[in-house]
């Protein structure tokens, strides 16, 4: 059946190529960047004359154009580089690759055509697209600049916690969001039990979120994508960047590999913060505790020919914690860490057709052990994954642009597992591994059916069969490695549309529908290390979700403003939630004591975005609501989910002048998190017994806060071949105590009958100020042209 849909879809790509005819021909090539030869995704490239028709550049920096025979004048543009306008006549297929250069946009500059008004002509919807130089210049928690950060103050996305990297994305839970880093999924985004995101920010060149009309070539999550792509390193020259923080520092190089053909680029980062407070901490009841976290990013590029390139990238990180109690002879000891590698090979094989194929694994795993007096015990979970994907591009004309692949996972999912001893007494359960087959296959037309209509139509079919070695929860029955346990599949259809009404003015409509097949079963409310992933199983089904989406956008004041404004809706199958009374049970799989129902999520959103000028920024706001139904929770009544947010609010402002100072403010307003409050205590022989009042019916204050920043760049140092700069950043500048959880504490004498009982809101960070080093150097330029 596969090999049959594969020949039907190639077939009809080769037809209807055959048809457009010989009078057109294509030019197509890469764009790089004339500083560090790195590719540029998302340039455009189009006519003189008319904006309106040209095309972006894909995440590997390749472009295709089907034009008619004859003179043309082509404009290719980026966003902070100079545009470059080049004659040309065809009556053949042309090849040309171009490099474009760094230039500064100052309030007098206008960015051209189709670069300008990007977010009105393009078919992406909830699509949100950052560079790191525009995040660096964001407040940082503790002078550490972070992407996924600055993302939680997009319209749509919500923090899941004071200082936690996990995010909600238009209703839907932080196992919806899929993450990407160079093609590899990262399962756990945070160091420091989630405080700071795994990314480190020299290493990063892009960042794509897409929350609303996501393509048909991304599978697996329902709720959003966030596409992280890496640096190359120089083909010419040494460079590199670094920076020395109160919390950690960090240090990237790159250069070239047979210069010219290709390049490699390492970068690393470490904290230390606790090994220089070990002093302070001898002779007290924390000595010997002690935490760092580290991570280390890798890539090479190499050309082979002028059509094939391969690419390596990896990842290493880890967290690793060592608490100690003196007083209570407690300690613990806890790690958990991602892996991640890509390999990649892209292969043009003509000006209409490229192919990429991408072999990756990743793995997160988490492990805990601790001891107190006679007592011990080892915890263990993780996820593994194997696979690969392919995807085809096909550009057989200026109307239509298709994409065809195929994607495999093989996932091992290890739940928790777990040992204990007491004295002569020793326990260990006996819970295995589950293991799953996931595949994927796809085909979208991005359609250009006039200057003011175009869409982006697409076509996925995703299937999951959970295989032995298994024993089953309900029957007992034992199924042999690789055999079939249960299987699930479907369509998932997807469709974008724009009508462009006036030349700065669009509307945009969208449906994505989606199958997941991994869930995050979590024991606390937050993207904590110690949550569980889980597969769908012979009990546990796949999660769907439907959103329709519905979007104004427009520019003005000559593209100085952006303005978009999107309402949604999104229906969610097969939500997954524990049971009330449910008590963590190790000996016990997680999936008896789970509870199936549905969900449902609506909201309004509005962005305005200043980009030129001497002030830039943006201003986001959020209407919305998320709520989940079981019918064996209250009798199946709607009730707010734990990330649901009436309102939030966030505004971002820049200021640089071209001197030597550039000052940055972030303030964030958000309705409180919704939790289960405590209705009721008694005591019962001197126990007490607790009765809690509906499922998540009150809520937290209000969350805000105040975040300051100024960054000392010398003038005379911006042309030479090392540069620094100093930042100084204070978070929570009124210092607002904004509650992270809520606990109940008992005070008194219950025999004297004076037992009070009261719920205590406990806050992590107050005002902290932090300052920070950064650093560039590069070795001798290589003076570039275009090709």
């Amino acid at each position: 059946m596969w090999h049959r849909q594969s020949v039907i879809i190639i077939f009809l790509i080769i037809l209807s190529g055959s048809l457009a005819g010989q009078s057109r021909f294509v030019v197509s090539g890469y764009l790089t960047d004339g500083e560090g030869g790195e590719y540029l995704e998302g340039a455009s490239v189009f006519l003189a004359d008319s904006s309106s028709h040209g095309v972006y550049s894909d995440d590997r920096g390749f472009y295709a154009l089907s034009l008619d025979a004859g003179a043309h004048t082509l404009v290719f543009s980026y966003l902070g580089y100079k545009d470059v306008q080049v004659d040309i006549f065809l009556d053949k297929d042309k090849r040309m690759d171009i490099i474009l250069k760094e230039g500064i946009l100052m309030e007098e500059v206008l960015v051209s055509g189709r670069e300008a008004d990007k977010n009105v002509s393009g078919n992406e919807m909830g699509t949100i697209e950052m560079g790191m130089e525009e995040v660096s210049k964001l407040p940082s928690l503790m002078g550490e600049v972070d992407v996924l950060k600055v993302i939680q103050l997009l319209p749509g996305v919500l923090s899941a916690g004071e200082g936690n990297s996990g995010f909600y994305v238009r209703g839907g839970g932080p196992d919806q969001n899929l993450v990407l880093l160079d093609d590899a999924t990262i399962y756990n985004t945070g160091h420091l039990l989630g405080f700071f995101s795994v990314f480190n920010p020299d290493i990063i060149d892009n960042t794509t979120l897409i929350k609303g009309g996501i393509p048909a070539a991304y599978g697996g999550r329902l709720s959003s994508v966030v596409d992280i792509s890496t640096i190359d390193g120089n083909e010419d020259y040494w460079e590199g960047k670094g920076g020395l923080g109160l919390l950690s520092s960090r240090l990237t190089v790159g250069g070239p590999i047979n210069k010219g053909k290709g390049s490699m680029v390492l970068g690393g980062r470490r904290a230390y913060a606790f090994q220089l407070a070990q002093p302070f901490l001898k002779g007290t009841p924390f000595e010997g505790t002690n935490y760092h976290f580290y991570d280390v990013n890798g890539k090479a590029v190499y050309k082979l020919s002028e059509k094939d390139r391969i690419r390596f990238s990896g990842y290493l990180g880890q967290d690793i914690l060592r608490y100690r109690s003196q007083e209570r002879g407690f300690s613990l000891n806890l790690s958990y860490g991602n892996k991640a590698a890509t390999l990649s090979w892209n292969h043009l094989f003509n000006e209409q057709l490229s192919l990429r194929t991408v072999f990756f694994l990743n793995e997160y795993d988490f492990q805990t052990e601790g001891e107190q007096s006679d007592f011990s015990f080892d915890l263990f979970s993780g996820v593994q994954d194997r696979g690969f994907q392919t995807d085809i591009t096909y550009v057989p004309n200026e109307v239509h642009q298709y994409k065809f692949g195929i994607q495999y996972i093989n996932h091992k999912l290890t739940p928790n597992v777990a040992s204990a001893s007491s004295n002569d007494v020793v326990f260990k359960n006996t819970l295995l591994p589950k293991y799953g087959h996931e595949v994927g296959i796809y085909l979208q037309d991005e359609l250009s059916l006039s200057d003011r209509l175009s869409m982006n139509v697409g076509l996925r079919y995703s299937f999951f069969e959970q295989v032995g070695p298994y024993r089953s929860i309900f029957t007992g029955k034992d199924f042999a490695k690789g055999e079939r346990v249960a299987d699930y599949g479907g369509f998932e259809p997807r469709w974008t549309g724009r009508y462009q009404v006036g030349p700065n003015t669009s509307l945009k409509v969208s449906f994505t529908r989606g199958r997941q097949y991994l869930h995050l079963v979590s024991t606390s409310t937050s993207t904590l290390p110690f949550d569980v992933w889980v597969p769908s199983s012979e009990n546990v089904k796949p999660q769907i979700g439907n959103q329709y989406a519905l979007g104004y956008f427009r520019n003005f004041a000559k593209h100085t403003f952006e303005l978009s404004l999107e309402a949604y809706y999104k229906g969610l199958e097969n939500q997954i939630d524990f049971r009330d009374g449910y008590i963590n049970d190790i000996n016990k799989d997680v999936e008896e004591s789970f509870v199936y129902g549905q969900g449902r999520a609506y909201g309004l959103e509005l962005f305005i975005k200043k980009k030129k000028g001497l002030f830039n920024g943006w201003l986001g706001y959020t209407l919305s609501r998320s709520e989940r139904s079981f019918e064996e929770i209250e009798n199946g009544r709607y009730f707010p989910a734990i990330y649901d947010r009436t309102h939030d609010f966030s505004l971002v402002l820049n200021y640089d002048d071209g001197g030597r100072w550039d000052f940055g403010l972030v303030y964030v307003y958000g309705t409180g998190r919704a939790f289960t409050p405590l209705e009721s205590v008694y005591f019962i022989e001197q126990r007490p017994i607790v009765h809690v009042g509906s499922r998540n019916s009150a809520r937290f204050d209000a969350y805000h806060r105040l975040d300051l920043s100024a960054t000392l760049e010398p003038v005379n140092q911006r042309d030479k071949d090392f540069f620094s700069s100093w930042t100084f950043s204070v978070y929570n500048v009124y210092n607002r105590l904004n509650p992270l959880y809520i606990f109940t504490t008992y005070e008194g004498a219950l025999s004297e009958g004076s037992v009070a009982v009261d719920a205590v809101k406990v806050s992590i960070f107050p005002i902290i100020p932090s300052v920070t080093w950064n650093f560039k150097w590069k070795g001798k330029t290589k003076k570039a042209g275009n090709k």
